[in-house]
Order: structure tokens, then sequence, then C-alpha cells
């Protein structure tokens, strides 16, 4: 931590771009399975693997979830932009004159937001570190502006132990278990034994009280001081809108489309409420209900909207990239022997960690939960059944590593880099020792929690 500049520097001149990343992985995937084949020569197994890789891509579920996740974060994007919420972040933001307050302040509520949606948690972290770094620099306070940065992406390390968490919900849903594995499998599982469980809610709650304490720390043994562009105009009077009508500035269609939407939710997923379930479809339903209702017209929303579009714009195009590499894994069968050269050294005690750290490998090179569960879970339901390890236990093992390396790739920090203008190498020093202390949290949950 002493060395948090050298650290920088080094992050600076060796980490290349988001974008340049996912092609480098790319070619060292196809590379890696080309040569690892035994079967024909170098050139036959490269057009295998190309066409690997072209299925990737156009995988119908697969291009179906991103359509689900995309939604997701431009909905929680729209949220975080409506009246409500930004009087509520001019409230946090008001008390903040230090980095000390602002990095408790945005890391708190930040895992509290990602807790509900990760889409929300990193959008309104964006936005929180944005206006707080503008307000400060009105006001002539200095801050590690990198620092906050960081504090902002830390929704990322919680979401998918949360409600909006990929692999939770999808086995949430009837029949899914058992499309992944021959084994007598539950029908699903409610999230009322993974995500709201009393294990990953306390484990969530050391995170709540760990995180900003390594933020306080890293604060004291780093003085870097980003000065913030005001020229950049803020994220309020970046909404613009053409060729609006009368009617889409009225208040009530909005509200009673809104309220039409929610009883339609309410109605169509009662059962899934008794049952303790929630899915991607039904977290869409409801923020796009609740948009209208906050944002009181069609014209706020849809000036919402062309502001979350726009920040989401890199991930949409890195997600074929990553579909891409997940087919090259998944049909070459380098993923599964991943996951299974994990399982193989395990025993019962160690599954659940082994499975922790097959799932954040993994996903350095997949960045998607759920396209990462459809790689794993069949390999973790076997493994569960085999050693007798709670199957429940196990996803969430899954979920915990899936979600603590992203951290170390920068994927889903693309809108919080847009949004706060900062680059990734100024806030990759400060997630990996996130990565770190996060990974010790997660690891002593699973031992000794769960």
């Amino acid at each position: 931590m002493k060395n948090s500049k050298t650290i920088e520097h080094y992050f600076k001149r060796f980490v290349p771009s988001p974008f340049s990343i996912a092609v480098i992985l790319t070619i060292v995937v196809m590379l890696w399975v080309s040569l690892s084949m035994t079967s024909g020569n170098v050139s036959q197994n490269f057009i295998k693997v190309l066409s690997y890789w072209e299925n990737g891509i156009w995988n119908e579920s697969l291009l179906v979830f991103a359509y689900q996740m995309m939604l997701i974060l431009v909905l929680g994007h729209i949220l975080v932009l409506s009246q409500p919420m930004q009087k509520l972040l001019d409230v946090l933001t008001a008390p903040i004159n230090s980095t000390a307050k602002a990095v408790v302040i945005v890391s708190v509520s930040t895992m509290l937001m990602a807790f509900f949606n990760w889409g929300l948690g990193l959008i309104f972290g964006a936005i929180l570190v944005r206006k707080i770094g503008e307000s400060c620099a009105e006001r002539g306070f200095k801050l590690n502006y990198p620092l906050l940065g960081a504090s902002g992406y830390i929704g990322l390390m919680v979401w998918h132990g949360g409600l909006s968490g990929s692999a939770p919900l999808k086995v949430a849903e009837s029949g899914h278990l058992a499309s992944l594995s021959p084994l007598a499998v539950p029908d699903f599982l409610a999230t009322a034994e993974t995500i709201l469980s009393f294990e990953n809610l306390l484990i969530f709650g050391l995170l709540l009280l760990l995180m900003p304490l390594l933020f306080l720390v890293l604060h004291s043994r780093s003085k870097s001081v980003v000065d913030i562009d005001l020229s950049i105009s803020k994220v309020n009077s970046t909404l613009n809108y053409q060729d609006i009508i009368k009617f889409e500035k009225i208040r009530w269609p909005a509200t009673l489309f809104g309220g039409i939407v929610l009883l339609t939710f309410a109605i169509q997923y009662k059962e899934y409420f008794l049952d303790f379930r929630l899915t991607p479809n039904m977290l869409n339903f409801l923020m796009l209900g609740l948009a209208f209702i906050l944002h009181g017209n069609f014209y706020q929303f849809l000036k919402a909207l062309k502001i979350s579009i726009s920040d989401v714009s890199g991930i949409l195009i890195q997600f074929p990239l990553y579909f891409g590499i997940m087919g090259v894994m998944k049909d070459s069968g380098l993923a599964i022997n991943i996951a299974e050269f994990f399982v193989s050294i395990s025993t019962t005690e160690t599954l659940p960690i082994f499975t922790f750290m097959s799932a954040g490998l993994l996903n350095i090179f997949v960045p998607s939960g759920g396209g990462q569960w459809v790689i794993q879970g069949p390999i973790i339901i076997e493994s569960s059944h085999q050693l007798q390890v709670p199957l429940p236990k196990m996803l969430m093992a899954m979920a915990y590593g899936d979600q603590i390396t992203n951290m170390l790739q920068p994927f889903w920090a693309l809108p919080l880099l847009a949004i706060t203008k900062l680059k990734a190498y100024q806030i990759l020093p400060f997630t990996f020792w996130m990565f770190l202390i996060g990974s010790l949290i997660f690891i002593f949950g699973l031992v000794f929690i769960f």
C-alpha cells in the first residue's frame, strides 16, 4: 500500500483498455485451445476454434441473457437519474468534505444499492462519485478521486450474492436445475435458501463493515489526487432530448402506464413472491414500472434513456466478444476441464473453496454470471451430489467467486469510467486490494458461516 503510486505507474504503463483486454483474451483462448488439441494439426484446430467462437457469439440463449442484463443496467441507470434518486444523491453529497467521508458513504451506499440490483448499484455508485467530485472541486476540497472511483465500483463485488444475482435467480425458475443435470434435483431453489439466507446476509454484513475500513486504510497510505475538469458538463445538464410533444410532458400518462406495469407485475408474479423467487424478467418489469412513476412523464424518462444507453455502449459491443470466448471454452471443453480440475482435488470440506476459486478464474475470461452458470452449473450440481455438499452453499460459492474477480476484470467498470472520466489503470491498484481482502472474507464465510 505504501507504494500505491508505483503500483499505479505500472498499471498505467502495462494495462490496456477494457476493449483491448477483451481482444487479447480472445486471442489467448483461441491459441490456448488450438495448441492443446490432441487431434489434427494446429491450422485445422484453429479453424475448429473459429467455428466455436462464431457459435458462441450468436448463441441465442446468451443473446437473450445479454438483452436481459443490458435492460437491468439501463433501467437501473434510468432509476438513478430520476428526481427522487437525484435528491437522495444530493443529501448524501452535502456533508462530504474529505476523501475519508466520501469513501465510506460511497462504498456503503453502493453495496446496499447493488444488493438490490447490480445495474442500479453500478450506476448509482458512478454518479455519486461524479457528484461528490464536482461538489468538492467547487468548494475547494481535494480528493483521492481514483480511490473514490474504486469505492463506487464495489457493487460489482457483492452483486451476485444480491437480489439480481444471475445464478440464484436462474435456479429459482421452475425446471431450470433439471435442464442442467439428469440427477434427481429440486424443481427450483428458492431465494430464501440462497440470496436471502441468513448465512449470505451475514457475509454481506461483514462486507458492509470491513470494506469501508479497507478504504480508510488505503486513503491513509495513498495521496493520489486528480483534479476534476468542470468544463465537462455535469450529469444532470447533459440530458437533452429533441422533438418533444406536449403529451410527453404531462404527468398522468406516465404515472398511469407505470401503475399498469406494476399491477401486471404484481398479478403475473404473485406465485414467485410466495416462493421467495426473483428472476431477471421480474426485476426488469419492476424497474420499468418504477421508472415511469419516478420520472413523472415520458419526456424525463426518454432523456434519462438517452444518457443510459450511451454510457453502457462499451459493454454492449464487448458482450459478443466474451460470448465468443465462452463458446470456445465451452465447446472445446476447456472451461469444463478447469472446473473439473478443481473438483478433482477437492474434499467435502474444500469443495466450496475450490469452486469459489474456479469461478473466479473463469470470470476473468467470461465476465458474465449467467453465462458462467451455464458452463459451471452442471459440474456444481454433480460435485455437490457426489461429495454431499448442500447445493445452495455450492451455488453461492460460485456466485462469490464470480463477483470477486470483477475487481480485476474491468469489463463492468465501463459505465463508471465513462461517467467519472477516470481510466481503468487509475482504479485497478485499489480494486486489487479489494479483491484480496474480499476473497479472504468470502472464504471465511464459506468455511465458518455457511
